[in-house]
């Protein structure tokens, strides 16, 4: 006898072969129930729907709509949420929108998720007004009511399009309506805040984050901290890591390496040594970030044996070190002048097949600049397969410190007729020492025959 248990338990096998990336067996079950008598219903082809969104694409996904249909099951809001999901998980944005109007068309009335997707897709846009009136007409009409996620979609939206000052206002009028905002919505907050540098503002929610009895997790306090850092409050910020110490909160490797990075950048590589340390003696294995964070701080301190060795551990680790790795060594044997070195380093990234490194060539070439070596930077220059408007304006620069100013400036308008965009203040000093060096004819010339580039451009 066929029950509706049996169709729940087919039900729960197709979910079960869909999240497993599993699709073919699921149709085979499908087939399977089928043939033994069972009737699929609704929830059957909403899971297919899912299964294929995830994992096979969106037009296979809307071919089941045709099959529900045809089996006499008509689509839901379920259905269309789960196309819509799945669109804007493909970046289909457009997509999205226009299934939203096929179920308005269709008779199907929209829920709280099926807005809270529109939504979503018109931040993701870059539509942050269409987004807000969606809300509001969700708020006005007063037949669904906005959930939680429909308000974390609003701040997210709002802070990540530069509306920062609005999803602060909707945050706290959210705190004066009696709703207790989850962790998602406080970090999404704080992030907005910080990305915005209202380090002031994002340290206050975090204050209310932790009065209201939640525990920060590692996200929340090395946003706040990074924050800090970024500010230039690098005290600040050392603050908050001795008060996730104190109150026993995870401190995770990214973490740390944000310190280790913020201290370097400031001079402080003793202290930056001592957080590294004590980080590996904590038995934390760093990433790939973590450990490039750490082969910097070797490198400014010249202890390249110990960079290289950490190169090593990379490849031990089952890691592969990217271009960036192999930058930072290349750009710290450059800035003590061996160059030898940082040539041959160059050469073995290009036996592990990366390709031609344009930042470690700007690197060289400004290094070369840097140290007195100009004839060397030149004949750099022309040697490169690829060069974009830095390696122009590296050269240039570095050719005014030497006071050539004439190879500068033909340099300079060539480099502008190719549509390279060259600083202005790189172009003042080109036209400014061939005027200081008596060259006031030359410098009209260039003046010139760069307003004329600029006119064919």
């Amino acid at each position: 006898m066929i029950t509706r248990l049996s169709t729940k338990f087919m039900n729960i096998t197709i979910s079960t072969m869909c999240k497993s990336n599993q699709i073919a067996k699921a149709e085979t079950v499908l087939i399977d129930g089928i043939k033994l008598g069972l009737n699929p219903d609704i929830i059957t082809y909403n899971t297919l729907i899912d299964g294929y969104c995830r994992f096979v694409g969106i037009d296979a996904a809307y071919n089941i709509l045709t099959r529900m249909k045809e089996a006499g099951i008509n689509p839901d809001v379920v259905s269309y949420n789960s196309l819509m999901s799945g669109a804007v998980r493909k970046c289909l944005l457009q997509k999205s929108r226009h299934l939203f109007d096929e179920m308005l068309q269709s008779g199907i009335r929209p829920d709280v998720w099926s807005y809270n997707i529109l939504m979503h897709c018109y931040f993701r846009l870059g539509k942050p007004e269409e987004a807000n009136s969606v809300f509001r007409d969700i708020v006005e009409r007063g037949e669904i009511y906005p959930s939680m996620a429909s308000y974390n979609v609003m701040i997210n939206g709002l802070c990540k399009n530069g509306y920062v000052n609005n999803a602060l206002m909707l945050f706290r009028s959210l705190q004066r309506r009696g709703f207790v905002p989850e962790v998602l919505t406080y970090n999404a907050m704080m992030n907005g805040l910080c990305k915005a540098r209202r380090l002031a503002d994002a340290r206050r929610v975090l204050k209310e984050f932790c009065d209201l009895g939640f525990e920060p997790n590692a996200i929340t306090y090395t946003t706040v901290m990074k924050c800090c850092f970024r500010c230039g409050s690098l005290e600040q910020g050392l603050e908050i890591l001795s008060e996730m110490r104190r109150k026993g909160f995870t401190f995770d490797g990214f973490a740390y390496c944000t310190v280790v990075a913020a201290l370097v950048k400031t001079g402080r590589i003793e202290e930056a040594d001592e957080i590294a340390e004590k980080m590996m003696s904590n038995g934390l294995v760093p990433d790939l970030a973590s450990y490039n964070t750490m082969i910097n701080l070797f490198c400014r301190q010249e202890r390249f044996d110990e960079a290289l060795r950490l190169v090593d551990e990379i490849e031990k680790q089952g890691m592969k070190c990217d271009q960036y790795t192999h930058t930072i060594i290349i750009h710290g044997l450059c800035k003590v002048g061996n160059f030898a070195g940082a040539k041959k380093h160059l050469d073995y990234m290009n036996t592990l097949g990366f390709g031609f490194n344009l930042v470690a060539f700007n690197s060289i070439l400004d290094c070369l600049g840097k140290a007195g070596d100009i004839d060397k930077a030149v004949n750099l220059f022309d040697s490169m397969e690829v060069k974009d408007s830095f390696t122009h304006t590296i050269l240039l620069h570095n050719l005014c410190r030497a006071k050539k100013f004439r190879i500068a400036s033909k340099l300079l308008v060539a480099s502008i007729e190719d549509g390279f965009q060259i600083l202005r203040a790189t172009q003042r000093a080109v036209i400014d020492g061939l005027t200081t060096s008596g060259l006031v004819y030359e410098a009209r010339k260039v003046k010139l025959k760069i307003r004329q580039a600029r006119l064919v451009r």
